[in-house]
């Protein structure tokens, strides 16, 4: 009976009829709509972002947003505070639960509020973030849009009506946080980039060409390349090292521990410890470094002041103290991970220890090495306190992340410093693709 069955079953799948060109034509229709409306919201929003403010014109609101609800709270007393946003909170947790519970539901009423919720959303949500000021239509149009879309990909969803809708609501929290604080954020950082130092003339590319033409600006790209090719390859050389050493030896937990400390410390107080060491001054030295160069009869350098470059290194040499710990903890574990088989087998074929370590242990972990890596370069990329605390930006030792702030903070060049934060997020942008590419392929592999 089961082989009756089973040749039953495989004669209704030969003759079951493939997907019609209908159903493949509805969901190429689906796309094409969806692909329309994103083009017309994302130009309805640039006319809004570009158009011509008018002093005049009084804001079309809510009666309430939310510059005004926070402004009403920070006049209230801390006791009075906490609770408050808490409530307000836990009033809009409870309307998405209480939507993506009931909403999704088949039914004309849930139906109904499908429909009503995908259009009222929108449009609360855009009016709440700010006052508009002769932009009614335009947020009553994106919102329109916005909730046809979502009603429209819901209801010819293969899922079934109420899936994509219910998916959308769980996301929405995240998607809103995502676009205030990251991608609204990095849209106007390279807009003011394009814009003087007071953010009002259009300049071009010339606050590029500054970056890469004025001193300041050429030396934070110069040394900020540096940091990227050289950080990452000392810090994991001796993390590496660590690992492969303190492996299994006797009191490895202590030694880990030790290794490890440094990255515990801020790096605030790790430029202050060793601007202490560093340190130069006429008379009497306090500085470790010099204290053993005058014990030697030289004389007292100035470590900090020296150019080209070796300032530049002893700074990198503080980071790469206190990244060489994690680099150390993501390899150990990863060294750990290799089968001792494998090691083994090595051993019985006569392999020797370096050749073991090259042959086997080295790419079993490289998936971990380039994490490693990327992820030092990265942090290299970003780094802002040991620069500010040892030298503060003199004699050509600035890079990009504190002349960022630099430029911002005590010239007020809006201008120079939104090109140089896009600089920036240009030499970090391939490393994280490369991650991300590389993470993938792992996940393919296992």
């Amino acid at each position: 009976m089961s082989d009756t069955a089973t040749t039953t079953s495989q004669t209704d799948a030969e003759q079951a009829p493939p997907p019609g060109p209908r159903k493949v034509h509805s969901q190429a229709t689906t796309r094409i709509v969806v692909t329309v409306g994103f083009a017309a919201i994302a130009a309805l929003i640039i006319f809004l972002l570009m158009g011509t403010p008018q002093p005049d014109a009084r804001p079309v609101s809510l009666g309430f947003s939310l510059n005004s609800f926070f402004v009403w709270i920070g006049g209230l007393g801390p006791i009075l505070q906490i609770p408050i946003v808490l409530a307000a909170f836990a009033v809009v947790v409870v309307v998405l639960l209480v939507l993506v519970e009931y909403a999704p539901r088949s039914g004309t009423r849930y139906f109904w509020l499908r429909l009503i919720s995908c259009f009222a959303i929108p449009f609360l949500a855009m009016m709440l973030l700010r006052p508009y000021q002769n932009a009614v239509i335009y947020v009553i149009l994106i919102a329109l849009i916005s909730g046809g879309l979502l009603f429209y990909a819901d209801y010819r969803a293969r899922e079934g009506a109420g899936y994509l809708y219910q998916r959308f609501l769980f996301l929405t929290p995240a998607l809103v946080m995502l676009l205030i604080g990251l991608i609204y954020p990095a849209i106007a950082t390279i807009i003011q980039s394009f814009f003087d130092k007071t953010g009002e003339e259009f300049v071009g590319l010339e606050n590029y060409v500054w970056a890469f033409t004025n001193p300041e600006g050429f030396w934070s790209v110069v040394n900020s390349i540096i940091w990227a090719l050289f950080a990452p390859i000392f810090a994991t050389v001796v993390g590496l090292a660590y690992a492969a050493f303190i492996d299994r030896a006797r009191g490895e937990r202590l030694l880990k521990v030790f290794v490890f400390m440094p990255f515990a410390i801020a790096p605030v107080s790790a430029g202050i410890i060793f601007k202490f060491v560093y340190d130069y001054r006429q008379g009497d030295q306090i500085g470790l470094l010099n204290a053993i160069v005058v014990a030697f009869g030289g004389e007292p350098v100035p470590w900090l002041d020296t150019t080209p470059f070796v300032n530049t290194f002893l700074l990198l040499f503080v980071f790469v103290w206190a990244q060489t710990g994690f680099a150390m903890v993501i390899l150990s574990a990863a060294i750990k991970a290799i089968p001792d088989e494998q090691l083994e087998a090595a051993q019985l074929d006569g392999a020797s220890a370096w050749q073991r370590f090259r042959n086997v242990t080295i790419p079993g972990i490289r998936t971990s090495l380039v994490v490693v890596l990327t992820t030092v370069t990265i942090f290299a990329l970003k780094v802002y306190d040991i620069v500010a605390v040892m030298t503060g930006g003199r004699s050509n030792s600035s890079v990009l992340g504190f002349e960022m702030v630099n430029q911002q903070q005590r010239f007020q060049s809006y201008g120079h410093a939104a090109a140089l934060a896009v600089l920036l997020f240009i030499f970090v942008s391939p490393l994280i693709i490369y991650n991300i590419v590389q993470l993938r392929r792992q996940r393919q592999v296992r």
